[in-house]
This record gives structure tokens, C-alpha cells and sequence, in this order.
């Protein structure tokens, strides 16, 4: 993913400034722990590396809007996004079990002062099970950025490379969504709202602009894209070959979201759009 790298620790809180200064409201926040179990311990750790990002990023950056995943694959051992089961030869992720565990990430990132937790896992009953715990702990303010409609895509291959976090056996396909399911995509959105969710996300964004469209149309709540990983990767290939200009291919793509319905946009490319749009 060129001109996409991790941040140590210590340059966190500078880049979020120079984001700020380039016009950008909001950094949405991944995290790579040191280790890894099967128990995702360093995804509720209190020191965690995501806590520490947000609790460095607030005290530089206050009127930054940050925003964190929630999940729990890149601090698994095994990469898949909840607590796993293995019987002979077929695995299962159990649902209830991971939840438990989503719960007390969000609980830590909002302590951290997060903004907005992001769960971005697909597990059912999440939402509810997290709002209800931060409204309990007095975290009524923070809001939940909900991955509603998020499918099981090969455009995600660049960024789990990156995240250090593919799955290390089977897939993600028996809890992401049906890329030919779409009536399933805006049924779990409707639930995602009716469990307390402030903004729901479709993910990937290319392939899915009906989806993005009919859950904007449909239930009028504030509507996030993630234009992902390899969506981004495939522009900057074609561009780095000559094959298409990057900028005015970036902008017909943005425009685009846009049109579908996106309020809300999630890109590699956000710092130079601000650039490019004068914001």
C-alpha cells in the first residue's frame, strides 16, 4: 500500500496534528500489539497500543474526533475476529463468547477517551451488548460507528497484510456477510439501529454502492463507506503504470460514494482529498 506505513507509538499524536492541520475532522484508529493470544488480551488492555494512541492523540489533538475499531483480530493468535472452537477438522467462532470480550475493548477505548468505538467484528448482538455496557459505565457520549454491512471480500487482502492479521486457518466467511446477499445486508443494519448503533458502515464501497444506497435511502441514519485496502492498492498500481490519472480517478470514485450516499468516508486517501478539495 504505497504511501500507507505504521506509526510507532510515539508519532502518533504528530500525525494526527498534521491530519488536523491538512482539514480533517476525525482519525479512525487500528492497533498492533507486541503480542498475540488466543485470549486478544491486548485488545482490552488498558496500555494497550490503541489506548495509548487515543489517550496521546486527545491531549495533542482535543477537537479531533477519533474513532477506534473494535475487534479482535489483529490480537488474536489465529486472526479471526472472535473466540474460535476447533472440532477435528472444522472451527467455529463463538459469538456470545466474543462479545464478552468486544464489550471490555470498547469499555477501554472509551476510558481512553475515544470518541466513537467502531465494531468492525460482525458478531450478532455486539451493539446492544456495548452500548448498554458504556451507558452503565457513564460513557453515554460516546457513540458507536457501526460495521452494519461488512462482506466477505477479496478487497481486504493489502490492509491484513499489513495489520498482520490473516486468519491462520479457514476464513472470515461463516461471520462476515454473502457478497449475493443483500436483503441479509440491510436486515442486520436494521438491527445494528434498533441495538443502539449512531452511524452504520458498508464495507467494502466499489461493489456495493446498492447496498450503500438502499441502507442511506432506507433508514435515513447518518451512512459510513470504507473504500478499502485493496481498492485503494488497485488505484495506486494502474497509476504508478500510467494507465489512469490518480488524482482524477480518486476524485470520480470520492464523487461517486458520494452520489451512492456516503455522509461519511473512509480512505487511505483522505489526507491528499483534503489537499485537493481545498479543505
Amino acid at each position: 500500500m504505497p504511501g500507507v506505513e505504521q506509526l510507532a507509538l510515539s508519532d502518533v499524536a504528530a500525525e494526527a496534528a498534521c491530519a488536523q492541520a491538512a482539514g480533517l475532522q476525525a482519525v479512525l484508529l487500528f492497533g498492533i500489539p507486541a503480542a498475540k493470544d488466543e485470549a486478544a488480551s491486548g485488545a482490552f488492555d488498558d496500555n494497550g497500543v490503541v489506548q495509548q494512541a487515543v489517550r496521546a492523540i486527545k491531549t495533542e489533538c482535543p477537537e479531533l474526533l477519533v474513532i477506534t475499531d473494535v475487534c479482535l483480530c489483529e490480537y488474536m493468535s489465529h486472526g479471526h475476529c472472535g473466540v474460535t472452537r476447533i472440532d477435528g477438522e472444522h472451527f467455529h467462532v463463538l459469538n456470545d463468547e466474543s462479545v464478552e470480550l468486544l464489550v471490555k475493548t470498547a469499555l477501554s477505548h472509551a476510558a481512553a477517551g475515544a470518541d466513537l468505538v467502531a465494531p468492525s467484528d460482525m458478531m450478532d448482538g455486539r451493539i446492544g451488548a456495548i452500548r448498554g455496557a458504556l451507558d452503565a459505565a457513564g460513557f453515554e457520549q460516546t457513540g458507536i460507528m457501526s460495521y452494519a454491512a461488512k462482506f466477505a471480500s477479496a478487497f481486504y487482502g493489502p490492509f491484513r497484510e499489513a495489520a498482520e492479521s490473516p486468519p491462520q486457518f479457514g476464513d472470515r466467511r461463516s461471520y462476515q456477510m454473502d457478497p449475493a446477499n443483500a436483503a441479509e445486508a440491510l436486515r442486520e443494519v436494521a438491527l445494528d439501529i434498533e441495538e443502539g448503533a449512531d452511524i452504520v458502515l458498508v464495507k467494502p464501497a466499489l461493489p456495493y454502492l446498492d447496498i450503500l444506497w438502499r441502507v442511506h435511502e432506507r433508514f435515513g441514519l447518518t451512512t459510513a463507506v470504507y473504500h478499502v485496502s485493496g481498492e485503494y492498492a488497485m488505484v495506486k498500481a494502474a497509476a504508478e503504470r500510467g494507465w489512469l490519472d490518480e488524482r482524477q480517478a480518486v476524485l470520480e470514485i470520492m464523487t461517486g460514494l458520494k452520489r451512492a450516499g456516503a455522509d461519511l468516508i473512509i480512505t487511505y486517501w483522505a489526507r491528499e482529498l483534503a489537499e485537493w478539495t481545498g479543505r
